[in-house]
């Protein structure tokens, strides 16, 4: 059976500071749970309770169970595995099965990133690895999540932590496009390591405005860079087909920033619909 499950960023809730006007869970989970759907994303740290059965609680009340949470860290250093471990007991807690890793840079925002040096490098593949073995040891999965912003965002970078490292990897349609990797060619290229989906639609003309530096990736998001499935130019069909052996979770994630709270009845809940609307015809 597919799973498919939401995230709280399609409803714009983000970590970076200043990313737009938040929605509180009440709203989000209750529209979540409006369209059907039953498992979700925890969001960023705040969105939920902090305790685990609090937490936990605050998911069944509207119906919804835990998948796992998208977590930055800064890789590249020696904190990392530490940071990364200390979320393990929280996930296993709430029920969560997958932690989705991203290769932070160390400052809030995903317009900006710096150049890694080889030893540093050396430091964010190890770490994977490390991170990925004692999830694995708790029962979790953990994966990382090439980023717009982040220190494995394009095509090389990708290649570098596959060839590197051997954690599984987090297919996210619209940060890979972005990035410049085709999602179809690494879905069909490296199956056996997608162990988690996030599945975005994406304006391809944005998105190379994002790649040329011209459009910042803040900008671009509030200018609609992503858009719901069948909406955009990421072929989901030949994605979905590609991993026809997958058996995890596929999170529906479009990007969004909200000015001011919608009205009752209107917002992000709307596109989300959409998209699911589009992957359940994809499906069947």
């Amino acid at each position: 059976m597919t799973r498919i499950a939401a995230a709280p960023i399609s409803w714009g809730v983000c970590e970076v500071p200043g990313w737009g006007h938040q929605l509180a869970p009440d709203r989000v989970l209750a529209e979540m749970a409006a369209l059907g759907l039953t498992a979700t994303e925890f969001g960023p740290d705040g969105f939920l309770p902090v305790a685990p059965a609090e937490r936990a609680a605050v998911l069944a009340e509207y119906g919804m169970v835990a998948v796992g949470g998208f977590v930055p860290v800064p890789l590249h250093t020696g904190e990392a595995v530490a940071t990364a471990t200390a979320h393990f007991p929280a996930f296993r807690a709430a029920g969560a099965d997958t932690l989705v890793l991203a290769a932070a840079t160390g400052t809030d925002g995903y317009d900006t990133r710096p150049r890694l040096t080889a030893e540093q490098w050396r430091t964010l593949l190890a770490n994977l690895d490390t991170i990925a073995a004692r999830a694995a040891d708790t029962g979790l999965t953990a994966t990382l999540h090439p980023h717009v912003g982040t220190l494995v965002e394009n095509a090389a970078e990708v290649d570098r932590v596959l060839d590197g490292s051997t954690v599984g990897l987090c297919l996210d349609t619209g940060h890979l496009l972005v990035g410049g990797v085709d999602p179809v060619a690494l879905s069909r290229s490296a199956a056996d390591r997608i162990a988690h989906v996030h599945l975005k639609d994406v304006d391809a003309t944005l998105a190379a405005a994002v790649r040329a530096g011209t459009v910042p990736y803040s900008t671009a998001v509030r200018d609609g860079l992503y858009r719901p499935l069948g909406a955009g130019d990421v072929d989901v069909p030949a994605i979905v087909a590609a991993l026809a052996g997958y058996t995890g979770w596929y999170v529906l994630e479009q990007d969004v920033v909200l000015a001011a709270e919608p009205a009752p009845g209107a917002g992000p809940a709307g596109d989300v619909a959409t998209s699911l609307d589009h992957l359940r015809k994809v499906l069947s």
